[in-house]
């Protein structure tokens, strides 16, 4: 079946296993799959961990969640369960070996993927080479076998309206009062690509002491306490008012907390999946990427990078002994970013 421009699939399914911001980043995939075949089911393969912000979502039909802690056993049942299904098309946007066994298995007469070893090629019916640019422009284009383009567009997140009033009331229960918030994600696991604590700190309080209406969220995952408490200090020694620092009793969940970004004014961190989160909700973000790639960038004003210009970058490196990418970025050179990125979209907020 070389030529889909006929084909007409009546049960879909999309195989990205990881990680959070990566399969956020498959939601334009899903849009452009509905708009083609409005008739068909469209089914999502991925982790556990990363369903909470596709949840709810108009366009995935059903999700097939692996656990990676379970056993053999159960995995084969897991697979064999989901092969059931009997899908006229796969879509491995991933090749990671559960992705691969998942489309073998699947027995789909349609499978489409990118090049890679030669030594897999076997398990897929198409192969397209994947266009440069923004991640979610990326794997849309893996559909050209079936007339499919990008949009344009970047992921999008549905909540209910509970879901945006427990957001609301987790931010006032943790000091927001009603002014401009800012987000705040001053973590990441890996150093290359983590701007220091004290230079978010340094921002924090020349934010406050240019617009005093201004709050902030320190959002934080599981572990991370420690680091956002230590922040936090930093923020207080130099002289940033205790109740302008927004900081929940406990972690939020990862879809809370995204509906508690869509709440901000201007999203501030690192190269992770709250920036992903904040351009599925609207919020506009700068982004101190470091090592980063520029393909995790939506192509839009709204959404903005400190990246110095450097022979070296992007390098996507775990670590660095000197990480200029990060260290010629300043609290000035971000605080004025920040500035004119508030005063440009905050009405639009």
């Amino acid at each position: 079946m070389n030529d889909l421009s006929a084909f007409s699939p009546r049960r879909i399914l999309v195989c990205q296993q990881r990680q959070i911001g990566d399969v956020l980043l498959t939601v334009p995939v899903f849009r452009a799959l509905r708009k083609r075949f409005p008739q068909a089911e469209l089914h999502l393969f991925t982790e556990k961990k990363c369903e909470p912000l596709l949840r709810h979502h108009p366009c995935i039909d059903a999700f097939h969640l692996i656990d990676k802690k379970d056993g053999l056993f159960r995995q084969l049942v897991f697979y064999r369960k989901v092969a059931a299904c009997r899908f006229d098309l796969v879509i491995d946007l991933q090749q990671l070996p559960r992705c691969r066994t998942m489309t073998l298995l699947s027995r789909a007469p349609v499978r489409l993927s990118f090049p890679s070893s030669p030594l897999i090629h076997w398990r897929y019916t198409h192969l397209t080479e994947p266009e440069d640019g923004y991640a979610s422009q990326t794997k849309v284009s893996l559909l050209k076998p079936l007339g499919i383009r990008w949009d344009g567009f970047g992921p999008d997140i549905h909540f209910l309206s509970e879901e945006r009033e427990q957001a609301r009331e987790l931010l006032r229960v943790s000091g927001w009062h009603g002014g401009r918030l800012v987000s705040i994600d001053s973590t990441h696991r890996r150093p290359s690509k983590r701007w220091p604590a004290e230079r978010f700190a340094a921002l924090i309080h020349k934010l406050s002491e240019q617009e005093d209406d201004l709050y902030f969220l320190f959002l934080r995952g599981p572990g991370e306490d420690e680091a956002i408490a230590a922040l936090r200090e930093l923020c207080l020694r130099l002289g940033v008012a205790s109740e302008k620092l927004c900081i929940p009793a406990q972690s939020p969940d990862i879809r809370l907390s995204a509906a508690c970004i869509a709440e901000a004014a201007l999203h501030i961190g690192c190269c992770s999946s709250p920036r992903h989160i904040a351009a599925a909700v609207g919020t506009p973000s700068l982004v101190i990427p470091g090592a980063s790639g520029t393909a995790w960038r939506l192509p839009s004003e709204k959404h903005q990078e400190l990246r110095p210009d450097l022979s070296c970058q992007p390098c996507s490196r775990v670590d660095c002994p000197d990480p200029q990418c990060l260290l010629q970025v300043t609290p000035d050179m971000a605080l004025l970013k920040a500035l004119e990125m508030l005063k440009a979209f905050s009405s639009n907020a």
